[in-house]
């Protein structure tokens, strides 16, 4: 018996993905089509669509880093609105650029029985990389649609997908198998 799978969807927020944005990744922009065909396959197969989303304090200390972003409350923390959460899905905050730490997503996807995740959304390089990171290190089947995420350059992008497939053994695949494996 298969898995049971849920799509994740990683910071996909308006601070990243909408032109002119404080921390805008253009190529996110080209992976809302592939995230809407996915998240919505999953819905009709019952699938779990679980949105993981930056939400920050407005003093968070991450923003000695980077300029203030998915502040908590402010558009700039929403989802973009092709591909927003719809009745049933889940959206999990987070303060870090990994999924799990201090949030309840492990929770949710054990009481849930889901063993295989697919990670979806921006950077590849960053909240792609921890979450899938961890996922895999907590005996979840992690699989990475290459047309389904995006970071600032292709240099990054391709970077982070060869070590999440080398050094932490995830399936990196495209939109078609991420369908068929629904």
């Amino acid at each position: 018996m298969a898995a049971r799978t849920a799509v994740l969807v990683i910071d996909m927020l308006k601070d990243f993905i909408e032109e002119g944005a404080v921390l805008e990744v253009p190529k996110g922009r080209e992976i809302i089509p592939n995230i809407k065909r996915l998240t919505d396959e999953a819905r009709s197969k019952g699938a779990l669509v679980i949105y993981v989303c930056d939400s920050h304090d407005p003093n968070d200390p991450e923003f000695s880093k980077w300029p203030p972003h998915a502040v908590e409350g402010t558009s700039g923390a929403e989802v973009v609105d092709p591909i927003k959460p719809q009745k049933g899905d889940v959206v999990v905050k987070k303060l870090k650029y990994d999924g799990f730490l201090g949030t309840t997503l492990d929770l949710i996807l054990r009481s849930r029985k889901i063993g295989a995740v697919i990670l979806t959304g921006v950077l590849t390089n960053i909240c792609v990389l921890y979450t899938a990171s961890t996922a895999s290190m907590l005996g979840y089947d992690v699989a990475i649609p290459r047309d389904c995420v995006a970071s600032t350059s292709d240099e990054e992008h391709e970077w982070a997908l060869h070590h999440m497939k080398d050094i932490l053994g995830i399936k990196i695949i495209n939109l078609r198998e991420a369908l068929a494996s629904l």
